[in-house]
């Protein structure tokens, strides 16, 4: 009888193993060719595993196993014939856009008109979708029914679930029970990658980092007087990322060492400015990439900005487009950071943190102001970028922020373009 083996495809280049994370069906189980069977963690990202062929599956390999890229994880019967309660997956319905009318969620069935109760890996396992909302709105594994695939829980199904009602999550600290219990959980080969690579850059980098603060003052003002226009003729908000992402690569343009890295005795210099975003997803710290933001609009950089970050936080991101960064900004301040000496993102030599924005005291022309404050952070690599390089970037970055009209202009003031100056 024929049978097909499935082996790990290879997520992109350099990496060499993977890990089963979590097999989305079951021994023995009958599969439909590009169902999900299993998601694996790389170093870099999450990626699900679709079936290569229809057919009765047989695993080689136990969930948590590290597995070489084109190992066999499994054997597919495609001879076998589909058992009469079989179903093909449904597929997660496209989300609506903002501004439709959600429709009514379809009503939760109770578990005793279900007629066979789903068994096997999948229960109660989230989509990547399905996932992300349950993180957004607090909900934990085991709250949701799943009808999907073997009783995955699907994007619907926490809508589902939510418009029936869940009870209220629990007061912090009314959970604790009071015992001294101490579990033990495996880290993720992605946590594992990025402890590595975390102690590397500390190791091997003579990082430093310089301070400096902004008065957000005229971005707030800009973003409050054209935002509903922005919106309504770009199709996209207007955020504070996409005016750093702008005074980035033009300060980059300014000075390009902050945007180069070491390779050997060589520095690899960028006549382009690849920016990574750093955002943060249920499997841990991603960093997508803008390419060419350098010669993109505002519009255009916060659509990429606002796809990658979507395309992260529902597992879907590719290990594609988290590569070949040339400089990252991470912003700590969605959280209520202060301020942080961000970690560089290697092999990059400069990374800039956001912080959150605080109403303090500051002199403006001689007088007294509350204003809109962020602290600003530049990590940098001082083996390649010097102080004055650094600090210069900074005040750079700075001025164009609380300049916007500079971005267009290199850093320059506009009547000096104008003069010729």
């Amino acid at each position: 009888m024929p049978i097909l083996e499935m082996k790990v495809p290879s997520p992109g280049e350099s990496i060499s193993e993977v890990e089963i994370a979590t097999w989305l069906v079951s021994d023995g189980d009958y599969v439909f060719k590009d169902q999900a069977i299993a998601e694996v963690d790389s170093d870099k990202a999450t990626l699900e595993l679709p079936a290569e062929a229809g057919g009765t599956i047989t695993l080689k390999a136990e969930e948590g196993d590290a597995v070489a890229v084109g190992a066999v994880v499994c054997l597919i019967d495609t001879d076998s014939e589909v058992p009469a309660d079989a179903a093909p997956p449904a597929a997660e319905p496209a989300p609506a856009p903002a501004a439709a009318p959600q429709p009514a969620p379809a009503p939760v069935v109770a578990p005793a008109a279900v007629a066979a109760a789903p068994s096997g890996h999948a229960v109660g396992h989230p989509s990547p979708a399905a996932r992300k909302l349950m993180d957004e709105n607090g909900l934990k594994t085991g709250q949701v029914s799943g009808t999907g695939p073997g009783g995955r829980v699907l994007k619907q199904d926490v809508l589902a679930a939510m418009a029936a009602g869940i009870p209220e999550p629990k007061l912090p600290g009314a959970g604790w029970s009071g015992s001294r219990e101490v579990r033990r959980e495996k880290m993720s080969m992605l946590r594992r990658k990025v402890a590595e690579r975390l102690v590397g850059v500390k190791n091997e980098t003579a990082m430093l980092t310089t301070f400096n603060e902004v008065d957000m003052k005229p971005i707030m003002d800009l973003r409050k007087r054209y935002k509903e226009k922005f919106k309504e003729q770009h199709g996209v908000g207007l955020g504070f990322m996409g005016f750093f992402t702008k005074a980035v690569t033009s300060a980059l343009e300014l000075y390009p060492t902050v945007n180069a890295m070491i390779d050997g005795k060589e520095m690899v210099m960028h006549d382009y400015a690849d920016i990574g975003i750093a955002v943060s997803s249920p499997k841990g710290l991603m960093v997508p990439v803008v390419r060419n933001a350098e010669s993109m609009s505002l519009d255009q950089i916060e659509a990429e900005i606002k796809r990658l970050a979507i395309r992260a936080r529902d597992g879907q991101i590719t290990v594609d487009e988290m590569t070949g960064g040339t400089f990252t900004i991470t912003n700590g301040g969605v959280f209520g950071s202060m301020l942080s000496t961000p970690i560089i993102n290697p092999p990059q030599s400069a990374i800039l943190g956001m912080h959150n924005i605080v109403e303090r005291p500051m002199a403006v022309n001689g007088q007294v102001e509350i204003r809109p404050i962020m602290y600003v952070a530049l990590s940098y690599d001082h083996r390649i970028i010097d102080g004055k390089e650094s600090v210069s970037f900074l005040v750079a970055v700075k001025d164009m922020l609380e300049h916007p009209e500079r971005m267009l202009f290199g850093s320059k003031d506009p009547m000096e373009v104008l003069l010729g100056l």
